[in-house]
């Protein structure tokens, strides 16, 4: 016979997901990322005047509804994949009987080529948050750690001070993407930028705090703050489309063109796959190679 129990409330069950994920230890981002996916689905079966049922048909219509809106395909395969997981969760959890959403398709996605800052453009971005206040400093100093360390915006906004050793030049990414930590090393010039920044610190109202990143008015910094922070220092240096993730894009072509290695740029960025290492430095790759034969000069005979 059919089953007579109830379908479950995605909605009403959001939250109890939210909660199983950072029992996980699943990182703001994620539960961020997540959250908004399946928030972001509702909505749409609310303004479609649809039941948000879980299966094919509804996220194949939601799916296609965020294409033919012209989102982009990377953020319309995350959308899609929060309401696959969350889908998976009420399975696991006795709230659903069946998971309608196996083996349902994910947006192709378009292989992208994100250019990284030139020397010029980086340098007008340091010199765009040049100043001696709190912000100022701190701006200058953020821009030079993630140029030089290339680390995630997300892991950069959620360092503590005691992360940052300024004498040995390391900081401690406690948790990068997969809940994986690893140390970045930094050199003087980005040393001596922390240094003044955590100078100014020292006479914030929120100095005891362990966040080593501090909101100019009182505020916490995270995420949010940064993104819209650097955003203004781009565009008052001039700099077109730019977006806080191209710092770790350029600090990984910087890493190679100076003739950094491969392994060495994995290990500093958190990468385990090569893959992600020829996606970030896809932009450049030739300019590199041919200042590489320019070295080598094998016409030399």
């Amino acid at each position: 016979m059919p089953s007579t129990a109830p379908s479950p409330d995605p909605g009403s069950l959001l939250p109890s997901w939210l909660l199983a994920l950072r029992a996980e230890r699943k990182s703001p981002a994620t539960l961020k990322s997540y959250g908004d996916g399946v928030r972001s689905f509702l909505s749409w079966c609310a303004q479609e005047g649809r039941p948000a049922l879980l299966d094919r048909a509804t996220v194949n219509g939601f799916t296609a509804s965020l294409l033919d809106d012209g989102r982009e395909p990377s953020t319309v395969r995350s959308r899609q994949l929060a309401v696959r997981r969350f889908s998976a969760w009420l399975v696991e959890e006795g709230e659903a009987e069946a998971d309608l959403l196996l083996g349902i398709r994910a947006p192709k996605l378009d292989v992208k080529v994100v250019e990284p800052l030139s020397d010029a453009e980086l340098k007008a971005l340091v010199k765009a948050c040049a100043g001696t206040d709190l912000r100022d400093r701190r701006d200058e100093a953020i821009v030079r750690f993630m140029a030089e360390t290339g680390t995630r915006a997300g892991e950069c906004a959620t360092l503590l001070l005691a992360d940052v050793d300024l004498v040995h030049g390391t900081a401690i990414v406690r948790r990068g993407k997969g809940g994986k930590g690893r140390a970045v090393p930094f050199g003087a010039q980005t040393a001596r930028a922390l240094d003044r920044y955590r100078r100014v610190r020292a006479s914030h109202r929120l100095a005891d705090t362990p966040a080593l990143w501090l909101g100019d008015r009182g505020k916490p910094f995270a995420y949010d703050g940064l993104h819209k922070t650097l955003s203004e220092r781009a565009a008052a240096a001039g700099i077109a489309g730019f977006h806080p993730h191209k710092l770790r894009h350029t600090a990984a072509h910087r890493w190679l063109a100076a003739g950094g290695s491969e392994g060495g740029l994995m290990a500093v960025a958190g990468w385990t796959r090569p893959d992600m290492l020829q996606r970030y430095t896809k932009a450049r790759a030739s300019e590199r190679a041919a200042d590489e034969a320019r070295k080598l000069n094998l016409g030399d005979l």
